[in-house]
Parts: C-alpha cells; sequence; structure tokens
C-alpha cells in the first residue's frame, strides 16, 4: 500500500488515529511504516542555498546582495544526485528571495523559480531518497531576502507578510517535517563584520515575542520548529523558556571540541540537558576539514541518543560552480562519516 503524505494524513481525518492504540496496528500493516521509518532515521544533511540574499545588503560588499538568481541549476543536480550517492537522506533548501511566492511575488528576484518548478524538483528530491526541508531564515541579520519587508521587522505588516510565507512554503512542500526558522546572529557584531548599511537588533522581549511568533506559525501547521541555537550562547535562560518542541542546532565549526575550553561545545550539553533534540551542525568552512567528523564523534560520545535526532553539514557556499568542488568535498566528508557512523 502506498504510504499517505502527510497532507494528505492531516487531511483524511487519521489525525484522530495518532493518539489511539490502533496506531501501531496500521503501521505494523503498513500504512505508516514508509512514514515512520523515515521520521525514525537518522539525519544525514545537507543545507544548500537556492537564494542568495541573506548577508551582505549591497553589491560588493561581504557575500554581497544580487538582483538575478546565480543559483546554477546543473550543479544543484549533481550536488543532489551526489548526496543521494552518499547516503544522504536530507537537504535543507534555503529558499530565501530565489522562488516567486504567491503570496508575495515582489519579493522574487529576476530568475527566481516558479512555485511549480520547486514543486518539481522536490519531486526528484524524494525520488532520490533527499527529504526537502525548507529554510527561511528570519533573523535580522539574514532577512534580506525579504526585500522591503527586511526593513519593517516588528510591524503589523511584518508579521502578516512572514506569516503568509511560513504557510505558502509549508504548502508547497507539502507539510514538510520541519521548518528551519535560521533564527542566528542577531547582534551588532554580525551586522558589523557584514557592513551592512541597514542595522536592525531586535533585544529582549521583543526579540522573545518575535522568536515565538515563528514558532506558533510552524506549529499551528504541524511542521516543527527548527533553529539555529546560538542565541543560547549569551542568553543562558532562553533553555528555560524555549519551547521544547523546537529542534535545535548548535553549530561549530573549528576543531577544539573539550567543553572545558570551549564555551560553544558547552552550549550543546546544555541543550542536551534542558532536554531539546538536536541536530548537530558541522562544516568544512575555513579549512576545518575533520570538523564534521568531530562532530559526529562528540555527539555519539556525549549526548543523549534518544536526543540527537541527526547531523548537518553546511558549508555556506553557494550553488555557483566558481564553489563546486568545496560543496563537492562537504558531501564527501559527510560521506565518509555515515559510512564509518
Amino acid at each position: 500500500m502506498k504510504s499517505m503524505t502527510r497532507r494528505s494524513f492531516m487531511k483524511s481525518g487519521a489525525a484522530a488515529l495518532a493518539a489511539s492504540p490502533l496506531l501501531s496496528a496500521f503501521a505494523n500493516a503498513g500504512l505508516f511504516a514508509e512514514e515512520t521509518a523515515k521520521n525514525n532515521a537518522l539525519v544525514w544533511g545537507i543545507l544548500l542555498h537556492l537564494g542568495h540574499n541573506m548577508w551582505g545588503d549591497r553589491p560588493g560588499t561581504y557575500m554581497g546582495a544580487v538582483d538575478h538568481l546565480t543559483f546554477e541549476e546543473d550543479l544543484w543536480d549533481k550536488l543532489t544526485e551526489k548526496a543521494s550517492e552518499l547516503g544522504l537522506n536530507m537537504v535543507v533548501i534555503d529558499l530565501g528571495e530565489g522562488i516567486q511566492y504567491k503570496s508575495h511575488p515582489e519579493i522574487a528576484i529576476k530568475g527566481a523559480w516558479s512555485v511549480e518548478k520547486l514543486r518539481g524538483d522536490l519531486d526528484r528530491l524524494r525520488k532520490l531518497g533527499l527529504e526537502p526541508i525548507p529554510k527561511l531564515n528570519f533573523s535580522s541579520s539574514h532577512d534580506l531576502w525579504l526585500g522591503q519587508y527586511s526593513r519593517m521587522v516588528s510591524t503589523p505588516t511584518y508579521y502578516q507578510v512572514c506569516s503568509d510565507l511560513v504557510k505558502e512554503v509549508v504548502e508547497i512542500f507539502d507539510h514538510p517535517r520541519f521548518f528551519h526558522l535560521g533564527y542566528d546572529e542577531e547582534a551588532y557584531i554580525h551586522q558589523d563584520i557584514m557592513d551592512l548599511e541597514y542595522v536592525l537588533i531586535r533585544k529582549g522581549e521583543l526579540w522573545k515575542h518575535d522568536f515565538l511568533f515563528f514558532v506558533d506559525q510552524c506549529e499551528k501547521l504541524d511542521v516543527r520548529p527548527w533553529i539555529w541555537a546560538d542565541y543560547a550562547w549569551d542568553h543562558k535562560d532562553f533553555l528555560e523558556w524555549a519551547p521544547k518542541s523546537i529542534v535545535m542546532s548548535n553549530w561549530y565549526y573549528e576543531d577544539d571540541f573539550d567543553p572545558k575550553n570551549n564555551p560553544t561545545i558547552q552550549c550543546y550539553l546544555d541543550i542536551d540537558a534542558a532536554g531539546y533534540d538536536q541536530i548537530l551542525t558541522g562544516s568544512d568552512i575555513w579549512e576545518h576539514v575533520e570538523n564534521f567528523e568531530k562532530t559526529v564523534k562528540f555527539g555519539r560520545e556525549n549526548l543523549s541518543k534518544e536526543r540527537v535526532l541527526g547531523y548537518l553539514m553546511a558549508p555556506w557556499r553557494f550553488t555557483e560552480s566558481e564553489y563546486q568542488e568545496l560543496n563537492m568535498r562537504s558531501l564527501n566528508l559527510i560521506g565518509e562519516a555515515i559510512k564509518n557512523y
């Protein structure tokens, strides 16, 4: 029997069955077996970029903004096919301004994909055995993709636009398991490093309010919110009030994994102790080619098995031919980790 999609599961009324003792019987019969197996499998994912405008706010600056899609489809196909060959099971797609959203087409840049084109490619990814997960970064340090709305943060217009986009993307992805909200590096130091002309930072109760707004947008659509967890580095109370439903991705891209010397590594332990599920994130950026292997080793040896959902490689390179070799190296590194796990 063919497995139901998440959308058809919810619409069919079968959601009520999830709380019933009959669920296990149906799963054993095969109705939910494929979905259950996918959801329980350890995540081996890679972050790849469709959109571009998440860093510098003008051309010529750090990872500067562009007015046309620089994403190369041939390379995208090569990378995702390689990911499948190496045993990866997830690709997180940084969408940004690279989609002609039907709710807000004004966000798209020249050459942005149509919704129909994206849907077709999501089907291709699934056939490759890759679970596609959407990412829209709503940190004010990385929301240039929002165009004019990136300068309207925390206004009624902003909340409505962002709600529209989350809802539309969830529908495009056929109600995915996770929605990556980004939410990293919202601090002046990061916007200064990126040499942004327009600096905007939320703090305190406003940051908390907006963060919980996005969590709610996901949860009311039955999609689990996923975030970068670096806010916990400098805000120790975060792990006291953040909903336990959130998937945390602490990230670390260097080589010292001793928590006694490294508060970022200690954060992995703090997240675990606080009872959150994690998808640990490593990278070979800055030539730290041993980082991902060490990230996996640390997770296996130090964190609760039931709360480690998996591992994500974040190359932080655009899907453009000049980065092909480096993107392939990132894939090979996660492939080695899968093989050696």
